[in-house]
């Protein structure tokens, strides 16, 4: 049975280490969360780790300098592990060719130039590189139909950045890498996933906590807080994870009037539907 939560402090000794999603769950996409702030604060003063992991189609180091431009404080975390980078790691070994077709918006083509590449004309192609849609208000299984079926015909592998589907962006929801991704999946292309919930992402931020730490820690001593039903909180229970699951994101409308206070019934009967039974829940991370 899964325990609502009012704060994160009353279950937070008994772990070493919170692994954090970014958007809906520390930030709106235009500005931090306050109490989601202090609580990471908080319990980095008690000396806990924390390691902010997002399914952001870019480095960490892109991700920091976001975090800075909406004010987010550098105190409240350890690191910043993300999709992007493990994509970018990815394209520099060569293993998916040298040549990509990019598809997302202009401000991620750093996720190429970093690495010495420049995008190329799809018939150039090896793969495609995927870290968002043109119009992320349009449903890409419309606005890029005709495309697919062209990439499925030619056979090229689509890199996904990030394997969200939608985000929410103040109080306006938008669609997301992953939508266009599971639609060419969908249509009989291949597609090569990073981000939560696949292990490697996973894998990569155990390793990371074990640095800053200066020791392994029992994934029994971590926990995982995210908004992402299908992404933060399946992919934490794959990994053995305990987790938080943040009722006021992306499930809001599920939840009843009151979604930063669930109905206990309206959860239960969420997660029956989904399959999932984290460890806890709470409305908003406090």
């Amino acid at each position: 049975m899964t325990r609502i939560l009012s704060r994160i402090a009353e279950v937070s000794e008994q772990y070493e280490a919170l692994i954090v999603d970014l958007w809906g769950c520390y930030h709106d996409g235009i500005r931090p969360y306050a109490d989601a702030v202090e609580a990471l604060r908080a319990y980095r003063r008690d000396g806990g780790v924390v390691v902010l992991l997002t399914n952001a189609p870019r480095p960490a180091a892109h991700v920091q300098q976001f975090l800075d431009q909406i004010g987010a404080p550098r105190d409240s975390h350890d690191a910043i592990m993300s999709s992007g980078q493990a994509c970018q790691r990815a394209m520099a070994s060569g293993d998916h060719g040298r040549a990509f077709h990019y598809l997302g918006p202009d401000r991620d083509l750093h996720m190429l130039s970093d690495i010495g590449l420049e995008p190329v004309a799809v018939e150039e192609a090896d793969a495609l590189l995927c870290t968002g849609l043109a119009d992320d208000k349009a449903d890409p299984r419309i606005a890029y139909a005709d495309a697919i079926r062209a990439w499925r015909e030619r056979g090229l592998p689509m890199l996904c950045a990030n394997p969200d589907i939608v985000v929410d962006r103040g109080d306006e929801r938008l669609w997301c890498a992953g939508a266009l991704a599971r639609a060419y999946e969908e249509a009989g292309g291949q597609v090569v996933w990073f981000g939560k919930p696949h292990a490697p992402t996973y894998e990569q931020t155990f390793a990371l906590i074990a640095e800053i730490a200066g020791r392994e820690i029992a994934r029994e001593r971590m926990l995982a807080i995210g908004d992402g039903i299908h992404t933060d909180i399946a992919g934490a229970l794959l990994q053995g994870l305990d987790a938080v699951f943040i009722t006021g994101g992306l499930a809001a409308e599920e939840m009843g009037p009151d979604p930063e206070n669930p109905e206990p019934a309206r959860l239960e009967r969420f997660l029956g539907e989904e399959g999932l039974e984290p460890a806890y829940a709470m409305g908003r991370l406090r």
